[in-house]
């Protein structure tokens, strides 16, 4: 839309992001570390603390100790702390790593003890000796680095399964991304990487029997801007997969860090990038072009026996490429549109003896667990392959909620948990303007933290089928590393202790209270994390009569807010928020959140005017009642390089609420709006668009007092926006009440192209 960025009407962020004086304060008992995730067991000694000299050495006892001893002084460097040397003799050395094969302690589990001669960690596997050394790490990267009170920590795992999925798919990440990943999900003790590898809108893994697959199924070209050269004009393809060699080489860097990585291949939907490269696998036989647009497509794989063959065949390669014991075969939103409206896939179902749509896939997932299990691996899949049918061998992960899980466990199967209401890291973790793009169903850091994977109606005797839990990464919106990162962490961290800790031992509050030293660690490792969570954010209610505005600050996790109001830099000494604050206009208002007396992040200013009160962007909007609603928050398609504006959208609905306007004195409206392209298949949900019908050729710009009646607005909308992609319509607003809530929105149907909403102003005659 754009050619450069519009400016918005937002809080200003003042100095860096990266605020290196962070520290933070005692946690539970007196002395008690800053680990994320919790141990099971922490007991403080009470004899003299170590203190880490320069000299300071790593040891082992054998070979794999001494493996251990070396990953250990990494995680310490990664963290921030000083670089140790490994020494020849563990006699020698201050931090010591021991493997005792005759221990009984469980898998991945470990024991360390901090005394005034050193830090001694030992385990009965090499895992467990890995997260010992992971806690020694942090230990000494704590409230005094390098000093360590005197301590014992027996500490193992909750579940067996703790993991990330990766949607690369959707956007591609580069192999140093992936290794900044695993590096991260290694220091929060997550053990496996389920790596989401084909998709609608790219297949990114090569298979050599079928090279078309990434020949073809790794290009697309995005719509807009995005997919034109600037210079040219000429179509700009997005581009990218993963070489046999890249993907072993991921394999093995995660192996090294105790991290399986599971591949996932869908079957039989978000299987465009395949049917594009080989059209003889879809239903249709249409050729197809692998899709620039997002949600929930059509195209499935047929179930021909050649097409089943292909899949075995991918599946060969796969199983060749990923040791581990896993194979994620997809199963999820498969829409059936296509098979019911095929002669030949309705014949093969009467074939087979086979009822309905449900038992054909099933039919065909049974077949791909068959094959897999001759090959000595499990089948793993989204909840919907419990729909007709499952093998018992089969594992499920539940996504549409829990109740998927509670399903498959109750019936005997494996399961992971993974549900969209509390696991999904594209959702928005604030309300905040500052956030990226994504979906606005907000999973705040405490609700992710809240989950329990267990439900409590789940039967005792079947409780152990819960392997774990797992947070998704999907990436339709996600197109950097930047907000890759953002969109993960912090929330990683609440996953992390939910999958390791003791339920009866996580404490929300004291997780915050540990958090700003984690923070100081992904500084550390060059981590991009959130600072939305840690801002201050601000809304203000005005009385232009008055020439006065009341304004609410507040935190999203609550920490303490300090703000000024003559201009000053805030400070911890600064006055501390309350409750709301009364100011005079024009006003500004500088606020930041503290913990143990130094910043989370940047200081917030807000300028208050007489001005602004007139005025909202689309990121202090509502959503209009009654209408169907899919809000996203959406990028712009332009620049093809670099940042781009975000709008928040309802697709389903393209109306905004202006809550409780006053309107005294306004006399008339303005309103910048601009056009993006509408990418998204609905697929079944697509009559839940509602479009307020159109009286001119290209639409209404049309304003509401309350959504309801005869319009105070109604301006016809041009064919096109400007040249920068916006319009400024302009126009007298009469009979308007003293108040109202405004409801903005723009008529007809305007697919393949959206209007959105930039700005709304009211102008008044004085």
């Amino acid at each position: 839309m754009t050619k450069s960025l519009r400016a918005r009407r937002r809080a200003t962020l003042l100095g860096s992001c990266l605020l290196l004086g962070l520290t933070a304060v005692q946690v539970h008992a007196a002395g008690a570390p800053s680990l994320i995730p919790l141990p099971a067991r922490y007991q403080a000694d009470g004899g003299k603390d170590f203190v880490l000299k320069d000299a300071a050495r790593v040891g082992g006892n054998d070979e794999a100790s001494r493996r251990v001893a070396a990953q250990f002084v990494e995680l310490l460097r990664q963290n921030g702390g000083p670089t140790l040397a490994v020494a020849e003799n563990a006699s020698k050395a201050q931090i010591r790593f021991r493997l005792d094969p005759s221990a009984t302690n469980p898998a991945e589990a470990y024991t360390l003890k901090v005394s005034n001669t050193g830090i001694d960690v030992s385990a009965s596997d090499d895992r467990g000796l890995f997260y010992g050394a992971v806690t020694a790490a942090q230990l000494l990267t704590d409230q005094t680095p390098g000093e360590v009170a005197a301590a014992t920590i027996t500490d193992a795992p909750r579940f067996v399964w703790r993991g990330l999925m990766l949607d690369s798919a959707r956007h591609f990440q580069s192999m140093d991304e992936i290794r900044k990943l695993l590096d991260a999900m290694a220091q929060h003790k997550l053990n496996t990487f389920h790596w989401h590898l084909t998709d609608d809108q790219g297949w990114r893994m090569e298979i050599k029997r079928y090279p078309k697959l990434t020949e073809v199924g790794s290009c697309r070209v995005p719509l807009g801007d995005a997919g034109r050269d600037p210079a040219t004009g000429e179509p700009r393809r997005y581009c990218g997969y993963y070489t046999q060699a890249q993907i072993r080489e991921i394999v093995a860097y995660a192996a090294e860090r105790h991290i399986q990585v599971i591949p996932e291949i869908d079957v039989p939907g978000h299987a465009t990038a395949a049917i594009a490269a080989y059209p003889e696998l879809g239903v249709t036989g249409r050729k197809l072009a692998i899709d620039n647009q997002w949600g929930v497509f059509p195209n499935l794989f047929n179930t021909e026996e050649s097409t089943l063959q292909f899949l075995e065949n991918v599946l060969l390669e796969v199983i060749d490429m990923f040791p581990a014991r896993y194979v994620h075969v997809g199963g999820d939103e498969a829409v059936k549109d296509q098979w019911i409206a095929s002669p030949r896939v309705q014949e093969h179902m009467r074939r087979l003896g086979l009822k309905d749509e449900m038992e054909m896939q099933s039919h065909m997932i049974k077949r791909l667990e068959k094959f897999l299990e001759q090959h000595d691996r499990r089948l793993i899949g989204w909840d919907e392959i419990l729909e007709g049918g499952l093998p018992p061998e089969a594992t499920v992960m539940s996504w549409r909620g829990t109740e998927g899980g509670l399903k498959a466990a109750s019936e005997g199967h494996d399961v992971i948990m993974s549900p969209v209401t509390h696991m999904y890291m594209d959702y928005l973790q604030t309300s905040s303007p500052d956030e990226p793009p994504g979906r606005p169903t907000t999973i705040e850091l405490r609700k992710a933290y809240g989950f329990e994977p267990v439900p409590a109606e789940l039967a005792a005797d079947k409780r152990q089928h819960i392997l774990g839990l797992q947070a998704n990464m999907f990436t339709e919106h996600t197109r950097n590393d930047r907000n890759l990162e953002h969109n993960l962490f912090p929330r990683l961290a609440a996953v992390a202790e939910t999958g390791w800790s003791p339920p009866d031992k996580r404490d929300f509050d004291g997780f915050l209270q540990r958090l700003p030293r984690q923070l100081q660690r992904y500084r550390a490792m060059g981590i991009h994390y959130a600072q939305t969570p840690f801002q201050v954010d601000m809304h203000d209610q005005g009385d232009r009569s008055a020439g006065t505005a009341t304004v609410t600050l507040d935190n999203p996790l609550g920490y303490a807010v300090h703000y000024a109001l003559d201009g000053s830099a805030v400070s911890a000494a600064s006055p501390r928020y309350v409750q709301p604050l009364q100011v005079r206009l024009p006003a500004e208002v500088r606020a930041a959140a503290f913990f143990d007396g130094k910043p989370l992040a940047a200081a917030s200013r807000f300028a208050i005017t007489a001005g602004s009160l007139l005025t909202r962007d689309d990121t202090r909007l509502g959503l209009c009642p009654g209408d169907g609603k899919l809000l996203l928050r959406l990028e712009d398609d332009g620049p093809a390089d670099g940042e781009r504006a975000v709008f928040n959208v309802n697709i389903f609905s393209p109306c905004w609420l202006w809550q409780d306007a006053d309107l005294a004195g306004v006399s008339a409206v303005k309103v910048r709006a601009g056009r993006i392209p509408y990418n998204f298949q609905l697929a079944h949900d697509e009559p839940s668009r509602r479009f307020a019908p159109a009286r001119t050729a290209h639409g209404e710009l049309e304003i509401l007092a309350d959504c309801k009646g005869t319009p105070l607005v109604s301006v016809p909308l041009p064919s096109a926006p400007g040249a920068d992609g916006f319009v400024e319509l302009r126009a007298p607003l009469h009979a308007a009440p003293p108040r109202a809530d405004l409801c903005i929105r723009f008529t007809g149907d305007t697919r393949p192209a959206l209007w959105t909403l930039d700005w709304i102003q009211l102008e008044t005659t004085h």
